[in-house]
């Protein structure tokens, strides 16, 4: 029977402040517990897997009997944005930040954008996704100017209404950013921010779409498809890796699209690994500081589980976990850095409790060490320690 992992990224949903989160600028952050907290939240299944049992976790109820391996893993690279998160849990740590910019990006790049593109620039500044829209939404209708903006992250977003600036065009515009921001300025990502105006509110759509730098070294995706695995890439993935290593992809508008494309990937017949980023915890709940609304896209996760495991295969393995924080009730708008939970489950794995690992690329490790393929990625295998 053909082996199969499906990764499964719950975007943004940490579980407690590493030891050097105030160098980040965070202080008091756990997004699990914020969210625990409130009437929305719900983890019947979650718990059943043990993800009260995890350390630290001591504000969800623990089971004797959990379904699954689980414990935490902390970060090693120097950043907490999903970038990052992400190439490390396929086994590459970045030593260095990627570039921010407090206080917007250097005129010589805004003047080249705006030299390339034909179109002036509106904002320059970090700013809020949802804000930025109503305070300068009006006046890009008007000039036809675009809303350049940043956060925290290393990110140059870029958003503009769909009917003054068509999704093409808009798409094209990231692309010369992309091509500019290199060397120094190499941010880790470009991202199309499209929005509508309607009845009189600014509406962002579903329409976003990132523009990644491509890693540094071979990730894990890199050595499974050159070894003739499948890489299937679900949501935001094939994005985040600028493409790199995967075989088949389907770009995802939701959670519950997300999902669904979970869902049927677990019906196809296939070797490999089915990789999924469900982004709605970040986009539309960590950054806007909704507790409730995290809480609820939590519950909604876990009551799906279930439809997911009763499909899963005797060598199927399934791994939750995400790639940073971004507490909903702490005073910030910004990813927060945080260990990330591992959930491990199938009817091959034991439920041993994995500790706190040293790294996201344990997964990694972990996961070419199930299919038997040379790894030269970051991380230590913990497959020797579930497998029954």
């Amino acid at each position: 029977m053909s082996k199969r992992v499906f990764l499964i990224v719950l975007d943004s949903c940490g579980v407690g402040m590493l030891p050097d989160a105030s160098e980040f600028g965070d202080y008091d952050c756990n997004t699990l517990k914020r969210i625990s907290a409130s009437p929305e939240f719900s983890a019947e299944n979650m718990l059943k897997m043990g993800i009260g049992n995890i350390v630290g976790c001591d504000y969800l109820k623990s089971t004797d009997k959990p379904l699954a391996a689980v414990g935490k893993c902390a970060e090693l690279s120097r950043g907490k944005d999903t970038t990052t998160g992400h190439w490390e849990i396929a086994g590459v740590i970045s030593k260095k930040p990627m570039p921010t910019y407090p206080d917007g990006f250097p005129k010589a790049i805004i003047d080249e954008f705006t030299e390339k593109t034909g179109r002036g620039v509106l904002c320059n500044k970090p700013y809020s996704g949802t804000q930025v829209i109503k305070d300068y939404g009006d006046e890009h209708i008007k000039t036809g100017k675009l809303i350049v903006y940043t956060s925290a992250d290393s990110v140059f977003q870029i958003a503009a209404d769909e009917e003054v600036v068509p999704l093409e065009a808009l798409y094209e515009y990231c692309k010369i950013a992309r091509k500019i921001l290199c060397g120094k300025n190499a941010v880790g990502r470009v991202i199309a921010r499209p929005f509508v105006k309607k009845d009189g509110e600014f509406i962002r759509t579903a329409n976003r779409h990132d523009f990644s730098l491509e890693p540094p070294k071979p990730t894990l995706l890199d050595m499974l498809s050159g070894n003739g695995k499948a890489v299937y890439a679900i949501g935001k993935i094939y994005d985040i890796f600028a493409s790199r290593g995967i075989t088949e992809h389907v770009f995802t508008h939701s959670n519950k699209e997300g999902m669904e494309r979970t869902l049927e990937a677990v019906s196809m017949d296939f070797e490999g690994l089915c990789f999924t980023n469900l982004v709605d915890f970040d986009m539309l709940y960590g950054h806007r500081q909704d507790i409730d609304g995290y809480a609820r896209a939590f519950s909604e996760f876990d009551k799906w589980l279930p439809s997911f495991t009763e499909k899963m295969r005797d060598d199927d393995i399934l791994i939750i976990t995400t790639d940073h924080g971004c507490d909903p009730g702490d005073n910030s708008t910004d990813h927060t850095r945080e260990y990330i939970p591992l959930v491990v489950y199938g009817k091959k794995i034991k439920s041993e409790n994995l500790g706190i690992r040293k790294t996201y690329a344990d997964i990694s490790a972990s996961i070419a060490e199930y299919f038997g393929i040379d790894y030269s990625g970051a991380g230590e295998s913990f497959f020797s320690n579930v497998k029954k």
